[in-house]
């Protein structure tokens, strides 16, 4: 829902408040960098401004321009709205002229925010003024009702020192910091529900992310890469101008060698020979670190002392931030940002998994156990890797 005369869209943006100035101003360049990207690569026109704590988009599709801008990540909430001088009869016009709009029955408030002191009202004086003459304008028509704390009309309107805004409806944004704010990471996509989502969590701390997916090779197969490409085609729906082609890396040989020679233990040797690929294709790109969708005890080869096996391989970094998440929790995150169906096709990658799970390794077992040239094996295969446009 939109005012009438909506013509701009409010983004509003959370943790770069707390930056300094330096800092912010190039955070606020790069979401505005990737505002335009979103609005360009999903056909809304619009104009983006850089402004103070409120990057502004000009555009004659505000509730259009406002859907996309929400999904920006560093925004916490879009608000198609309508803008307005900076001066009481035209602010209180238009609330009056929104509400006779809008405002058929039960119950209204006004929230009014001022920044700067150029405005000759308060907040508070702005908000009880406004109410005001809307309760005049529809009185003769019903008995208005005001409820501040849930009412069925909300009326928002906040004063800057140069340009005011009125607007009906927000709607919730990733929040986090822009992407490309932070250095990029490789994410480790196996086309699972969960790898996709912490992949996605990075991307909303600001880190571009360049997706790797290792081919099983006769324990994958087609569907099992389809969906992994499908998931990382969704992740670049949130950032066209950071979007980046799956990096397919063989690593069939390296499996099958692992499924003939390590009963209990197998799936832990592939995570490190996982970790390592991984490791190798940040070397290449200049990446900061590696993306996981591991959780603690999710699954056997994930428990913490699993956990603390594994991440030796590398000398990276290892992000893990769906660390102590739930399954439900996941799940329901995946939904939200799209990647849940590509992520439940059936695959045969459950084949690889030992009858017996280990839950307890220790490093220097599972060196033992593991092909004495697993980086060399890493180095190999990421030389050979295909590229794959989502």
């Amino acid at each position: 829902m939109e005012p009438p005369g909506a013509d701009t869209v409010v983004v509003r943006y959370g943790d770069m408040s707390t930056k300094s100035s330096r800092v912010r101003r190039g955070m606020e360049e790069r979401l505005v960098e990737n505002l335009e990207a979103l609005l360009a690569d999903r056909d809304v026109e619009g104009t983006v401004e850089r402004h103070p704590t409120r990057p502004l988009v000009r555009t004659e599709e505000p509730a259009r321009a406002a859907a996309v801008a929400a999904d920006a990540f560093g925004t916490v909430s879009t608000s198609p709205a309508r803008s307005l001088p900076p001066e009481p009869g035209p602010v209180i016009d238009a609330m009056v002229e929104t509400a006779l709009e809008h405002y058929d029955g039960g119950s209204f408030a006004v929230d009014a925010r001022r920044a700067g002191d150029t405005f000759p009202m308060d907040s508070e004086d702005l908000g009880r003024e406004g109410g005001q003459a809307i309760w005049d304008a529809v009185e003769d028509e019903f008995e208005p009702e005001v409820d501040l704390d849930d009412p069925d009309l909300r009326i928002g309107v906040e004063v800057r020192e140069d340009e005011a805004f009125l607007y009906l409806d927000s709607i919730a944004g990733p929040g986090g910091l822009p992407l490309g704010s932070q250095r990029p990471v490789v994410a480790l996509v196996s086309g699972g529900i969960d790898s996709p989502v912490a992949a996605y969590e990075m991307m909303r701390k600001g880190c571009p992310v360049l997706p790797v997916y290792v081919d099983l090779g006769e324990y994958g197969g087609q569907d099992h890469r389809a969906r992994a490409v499908e998931t990382v085609r969704t992740l670049g729906e949130y950032a066209p101008n950071y979007r980046e082609p799956l990096r397919v890396v063989p690593g069939g040989e390296t499996v099958s060698l692992l499924a003939e020679t390590i009963e209990q233990g197998r799936m832990l040797a592939f995570r490190r020979f996982c970790l390592a690929v991984a490791e190798e294709v940040a070397f290449d790109a200049g990446a900061a670190g590696i993306v996981t969708g591991e959780a603690v005890g999710q699954k056997s080869s994930q428990t913490a002392q699993n956990l603390s096996v594994t991440d030796p391989i590398t000398d990276l970094p290892v992000f893990r931030p769906l660390v102590t998440t739930d399954k439900n929790e996941i799940t329901e995150r995946a939904k939200e940002i799209g990647t849940f169906d590509d992520s439940t096709i059936p695959a045969g990658c459950n084949r690889f998994a030992p009858a017996q799970a280990e839950t307890n390794a220790r490093l220097d077992r599972l060196r033992e156990l593991e092909p004495d040239d697993l980086r060399e094996r890493a180095r190999d295969a990421v030389d050979r890797l295909d590229l794959v446009e989502p």
